[in-house]
């Protein structure tokens, strides 16, 4: 083989520099990348502890103080400073009692500057240091110890705060008291507009001749004692609330022209009544007012309770701190007292149906003179649905008077609607019963005051129970009942003192009692204007 020529051929000396080259270059590459490297670690090990000091309060911010611990901590200076705080409030008091102002002023100043360390404490999240808690803390004990040797020691503090707790007390049961003195004096209050009614009223019949005239004509109707009628009985001395009663039984009753009412008022109404139901058209039913103070026979040697009542007035007259629900002007009127003794105002009538004034009747009741009272005396809804209404609680059952003669769980029922067999009630005498009764609470230990409790030991086992819907009650206290109820009531009974024709009555049941009302009498509008 031939072989090239010399000047063709690489150098060998060439090739070998060349890796001497690239192994430098790697040395140095490797030499930079240490540096690098060394330089990175030294700032790290330099910046790391600036870092952590930077860190460390961030805990502290964000967990906040605990106060609850702190007030339980016997040695927490928020726990001194509330504990003297509390004792410096009680010592304000005392001193102000003892007309030392200027040391009540200082502490209520120091109470000021504890409430306002407390405060900034809770909002930076921190707790109370010595260095601040420090001047308040002295600050207080010194104006305690001061308090404390004017003699306002912790006996002293007791017996005052006692005193205070019972002042307060007192004057809670004060204000019921008086609260329940106005509410029953603004039950018996006549309005305005009901007392101008009655002037004019009363006005007419002293100046019109001819209403006298027709009243004396209508004295002795044969219709007044025909027991063919319907006859209702009405004892108030309430024009409006009477004309009420009379008017929604006569637009409820399918043949008013059959319905006789008799109204008995006293002296001071007897007049405005004559005059009001005289010139009103009534559809043809007969309505009869008589005078009570013309019933000579109702006297003191026949009726206990015409004496207890005189006796019970003087001792109001006397006593006007007596409990407010003894001291009811209705319990001291003799018109209240009346219905024990209709068989004696209606001798020759058979059977009648009793209504009180604060009632306004929405279906016909000519129904409830053919019901069957099964030779009992009174018909009447019953009032035991609640525990509330029955015989213990209304009688005095430690007295062995009426606990030997009756059940405590008895059943009580309502005055205000009831339909009254008078044949029956001659028979058993029930009026007899009734001046028993009295007497024996003569010294009122057996029951306070009021109708009910007699009526409930006089009609004794001589009661029958009516259907609930004939008699739904009170709509002069409870602002709940049912409305259903209400519209399928036969009488809705407005017992209470939120009676409807005065401005506290229940603004729910109003218009069930107004709609019956003649509004546009002339005097009516007047009076309602004036």
């Amino acid at each position: 083989m031939q072989r090239r020529a010399a000047d063709n051929r690489r150098p060998v000396r060439r090739r070998l520099s060349q890796w001497i080259w690239a192994l430098l270059g790697m040395f140095l590459i490797a030499g930079l990348v240490l540096f690098m490297f060394q330089h990175h670690h030294h700032e790290d090990q330099v910046t790391q502890p600036i870092q952590e000091n930077h860190a460390r309060p961030e805990p502290v911010n964000h967990k906040g103080l605990n106060f609850t611990k702190e007030i339980s901590s016997a040695t927490s200076f928020v726990r001194q400073l509330a504990e003297q705080m509390t004792l410096a409030k009680a010592y304000v008091i005392i001193a102000k009692e003892h007309n030392n102002l200027h040391l009540a002023w200082e502490l209520s100043n120091m109470i000021r500057s504890c409430q306002l360390l407390l405060s900034k404490s809770a909002m930076r999240g921190e707790s109370i240091t010595q260095e601040e808690a420090e001047p308040i803390i002295s600050s207080l004990s010194y104006l305690i110890f001061k308090a404390q040797d004017a003699r306002y020691d912790v006996a002293t503090t007791i017996i005052t705060m006692k005193s205070h707790i019972q002042a307060l007390e007192e004057r809670a049961n004060a204000a019921i008291v008086q609260s329940t003195v106005f509410g029953q004096l603004a039950a018996e209050a006549l309005p305005k507009n009901l007392h101008c009614l009655k002037v004019k009223l009363t006005t007419d019949w002293l100046e019109k001749l001819p209403l006298q005239d027709l009243a004396e004509e209508k004295r002795n109707s044969p219709r007044l004692v025909d027991n063919n009628l319907y006859h209702f009985c009405i004892f108030s001395d309430n024009v409006l609330a009477t004309f009420v009663v009379v008017n929604s039984t006569i637009s409820n009753a399918d043949h008013p022209k059959q319905l006789v009412f008799h109204i008995v008022t006293n002296g001071i109404s007897y007049g405005a009544m004559q005059a009001w139901f005289l010139s009103n058209d009534f559809k043809g039913a007969t309505i009869k007012v008589q005078n009570v103070e013309e019933f000579s026979w109702l006297n003191a040697s026949y009726a206990p309770v015409v004496k207890q009542l005189r006796d019970e007035e003087s001792r109001y007259n006397q006593d006007v701190k007596g409990e407010p629900k003894l001291w009811n002007h209705k319990d001291l009127s003799l018109l209240n007292h009346l219905r024990f003794y209709i068989p004696e105002i209606y001798p020759l009538l058979e059977k009648i149906v009793f209504l009180d004034d604060d009632v306004a009747v929405q279906k016909d009741l000519t129904q409830l003179f053919s019901l069957d009272l099964h030779g009992n005396v009174n018909g009447a809804v019953e009032t035991c649905l609640v525990a509330f209404h029955r015989y213990y609680k209304y009688l005095n059952f430690s007295n062995p008077i009426i606990s030997s003669k009756f059940d405590p769980q008895a059943c009580g029922w309502a005055f205000g609607m009831n339909v009254f067999d008078l044949v029956a009630w001659r028979k058993a005498n029930v009026t007899a019963q009734y001046h028993y009764w009295q007497k024996q609470n003569g010294d009122g230990t057996l029951w306070k005051l009021g109708t009910l409790p007699p009526a409930l030991l006089a009609f004794y086992g001589l009661t029958e129970p009516l259907d609930r819907r004939w008699h739904v009650l009170g709509l002069g206290y409870d602002a709940n009942i049912d409305s259903r109820l209400i519209e399928s009531a036969a009488v809705i009974h407005f017992n209470g003192n939120m009676k409807p024709w005065l401005k506290l009555a229940i603004g729910r049941y109003k218009p069930l009692w107004e709609r019956y009302m003649n509004q546009t009498h002339p005097y009516y509008q007047d009076c309602a204007t004036s």
